[in-house]
């Protein structure tokens, strides 16, 4: 709202100005937190004081990467002081649980702020059952054009509903005093999952409890099929809209797990996995595993010998491709890339305060930082210095930066076609996966019946393009 123009009757001028200020001040009570007109600095008049308001930032860190997050809200909260942030940490180090708790909070109709989710999918599944508010204004009025801003942005039609966070890259962390010990080199881009499998065998050694793996595969759908999660454009669908499911990879890298398990026995057993609920970051640094393939979100960990004692040195290896013969549909030799997301709640009761911390958030060139940032003017290799900056003696640096930054680690584009199907499709995956490496049923007919799975679910919940 303009403030009215000074009258030339010195007895109304005291009369305007007192309800000039009366009504700017009722004007920031509105749901959306939206700031008065104020006068510019400088012309002798003093600007009205903000509303001091209060909003929830919720993710699902780990003890270590709280710390960061605070750090980056304390430096936010520094810049506005009229905005206070608490940080809600959902599930501490699991973002699956993580999102099932963000659902039930939806469900309730608590009042969600802002909020980091782990994938673009997770966005746009809850974008398009109205739980998440559209930036698209916000945007227009800060002159901000999205695809300049950021690598991934969460659209459906014309609405944006999510910022890029983090950029993730794949890679593979491997132990490289057992490397030497071994005589293997770190790998470059190139090397196949096959030949995985052959440094899993030559890095195992010795029998029951004392036994250390080669290699390790957690829980999630990443290690269920490598190449269709890494090297394909979405982990779900083809360009074309149909499931991936029938993609040659599935076969493939199914049996490759069972032969490492079964055959090989230079993988932990996925059954002892699920029963035991592992840590892979302890599997790993607590030395009981060689290998494991992970995501630049592990950067700072070989270098946290506090939360994670050990004294060797970690190498790092771009993901393995497929070997000739089971490369993915369309296959380019590339590799996906996303990032988690930060999106607003619909139910929040002070977006402009929300949109602020979003910017920041995603924008921000913050020592506090530990992920490599979304954000298309960001400085990622100068971060990577920051993260390892006084632990260099625990990385193995040349081929860490290698594996983020060599010009053989090209990236996709961005895929054509989505589904808000994702929590249903993991699920088929998942489903899929037991039942061949739990109840033994032949890969064939698993694979048959995931695609009917899948098939399903696309064509009642339809596809975003």
């Amino acid at each position: 709202m303009k403030m009215r123009g000074r009258s030339k009757v010195n007895t109304l001028l005291s009369l305007v100005l007192a309800s000039t200020l009366v009504v700017s001040a009722c004007g920031n009570g509105n749901n959306n937190n939206t700031p008065s007109a104020s006068p510019s600095p400088g012309n002798g008049e003093s600007k009205p004081q903000a509303e001091q308001v209060t909003i929830k930032y919720y993710n699902w860190d780990n003890e270590a990467q709280a710390a960061g997050t605070r750090g980056m809200l304390d430096e936010f909260t520094a810049e506005n002081p009229n905005i206070k942030v608490e940080h809600v940490v959902l599930v501490p180090g699991n973002s699956v649980e993580m999102l099932q708790k963000l659902d039930f909070l939806i469900s309730s109709g608590e009042a969600i702020d802002v909020i980091q989710l782990p994938s673009l999918g997770s966005v746009l599944e809850r974008a398009t059952r109205g739980a998440f508010e559209p930036l698209n204004t916000y945007y227009t009025n800060e002159n901000l054009t999205p695809e300049d801003e950021y690598f991934v942005n969460a659209k459906v039609g014309e609405d944006y509903y999510g910022m890029q966070f983090t950029k993730s890259v794949n890679y593979v962390m491997l132990n490289k005093d057992m490397l030497d010990e071994a005589g293997l080199a770190v790998p470059k881009y190139g090397w196949t999952w096959d030949d995985y499998r052959e440094y899993a065998k030559q890095l195992t050694q010795g029998e029951g409890v004392d036994k250390r793996y080669g290699s390790y595969f957690h829980t999630w759908e990443l290690y269920m099929n490598a190449p269709a999660q890494t090297m394909m454009k979405d982990p779900f669908l083809y360009d074309d809209g149909t499931t991936i499911l029938a993609d040659p990879t599935y076969k493939y890298f199914f049996e490759l797990r069972k032969g490492m398990e079964e055959t090989d026995k230079t993988s932990k057993p996925y059954a002892d996995i699920l029963a035991a609920k592992l840590n892979y970051r302890t599997e790993f640094f607590n030395e009981e595993a060689a290998m494991i393939l992970t995501g630049n979100f592990t950067i700072p960990d070989p270098g946290n010998t506090e939360q994670y004692p050990h004294d060797f040195k970690t190498a790092f290896a771009p993901v393995p491709v497929p070997p000739a013969g089971s490369e993915p549909k369309d296959y380019e030799g590339k590799y996906f890339t996303s990032g988690s997301q930060i999106a607003m709640g619909a139910t929040s009761k002070h977006k402009e305060a929300a949109f602020k911390l979003m910017r920041f958030m995603t924008t921000a060139d913050s020592d506090n930082r530990m992920e490599f940032s979304g954000y298309k003017k960001a400085n990622n290799e100068e971060l990577l210095t920051k993260l390892i900056a006084g632990k260099e003696d625990m990385y193995d640096v040349d081929s860490l930066k290698y594996s983020l930054f060599s010009e053989d680690i090209q990236f996709l584009d961005g895929a054509q076609v989505m589904t808000t199907a994702t929590s249903e499709l993991t699920k088929v995956i998942n489903d899929g996966f037991s039942k061949y490496m739990l109840s033994n049923e032949p890969i064939d007919e698993v694979q048959a019946w995931m695609v009917g799975e899948a098939t399903k679910i696309i064509s009642e919940k339809g596809v975003i393009k």
